[in-house]
Order: structure tokens, then sequence, then C-alpha cells
């Protein structure tokens, strides 16, 4: 019997959508408001899922104490508060678009989950817009 166990965090971050090899006028009618060069922020709601097999010792998927400090000192100290597109390395040279933010939190926290259970990560850059990745 596989369970998903959740995780609700969030963080608050600037950045700019660009695509450095495009004219500003291109990335305007792509990008829109999301393009201005002196960046905009968003309150980012994120929920981390961990799916496998209640342990029969324990009675946990996992820890939710674990997850709790894994999204503390993998994704808050390394997001929140920063300019994406320049404190943070992932983002020197990929657009930090909802969808690669989910993937690179992902990529922090996959190696911190056993190999043996699932892990997703949910995004909320606005209460209405959201991405979901597993992996």
């Amino acid at each position: 019997m596989k369970i998903k166990v959740s995780r609700r965090a969030h963080f608050n971050a600037a950045h700019r959508l660009y695509n450095p090899k495009w004219s500003f006028e291109q990335n305007e009618e792509v990008f829109g408001k999301c393009n201005n060069p002196n960046f905009h922020g968003h309150n980012y709601e994120l929920i981390v899922s961990v799916t496998g097999e209640i342990d029969p010792e324990t009675g946990f998927v996992i820890d939710t104490k674990v997850l709790k400090d894994l999204i503390k000192s993998e994704v808050e100290e390394a997001l929140d508060h920063k300019n994406l597109n320049v404190e943070v390395p992932e983002f020197k040279e990929l657009n930090p678009t909802a969808e690669h933010i989910a993937v690179v939190i992902w990529n922090k926290l996959r190696p911190h989950i056993d190999t043996d259970k699932e892990l997703e990560v949910t995004l909320y850059e606005t209460p209405r817009n959201f991405v979901t990745y597993g992996g």
C-alpha cells in the first residue's frame, strides 16, 4: 500500500523572464510584464510530496519533521528572499520560469529522499498558476 505524504512551505523571490538571444521586443511579446528589466517578485507556495510504503516500525512514509528540515535547508535557504536570476547559481543560464524552478527544487531534494520513494514538487507562482514535477 502506497501513501503520499505532503508538506507545504513558501518562499519569496524575485526574477525576470527573458531570453538573452531575443530582442527586447520579442521578450516583451512572449513574457510581458515578467520581462521587467528591474525584476518582479512572487510569494511562491510549495508542496513537496513523498509517496511510498508505510514503514511498519515507525508508521511513517517519511517523518514530516525530516521533510520540513529538508525543505528549509535545500529550498528555503537557497531561494527565499533572493533574486533568482542574480543570486541562485542554477539560474545563471536557465530562465527562472515556474517550470524550471520546480525542476531545480526537485533536483535539490531528490538526493535526500530514499530511492524507493517517489518525489513530487508542486509550485504555485500565484494562487491560480502552478506547476507540478515528478521527475
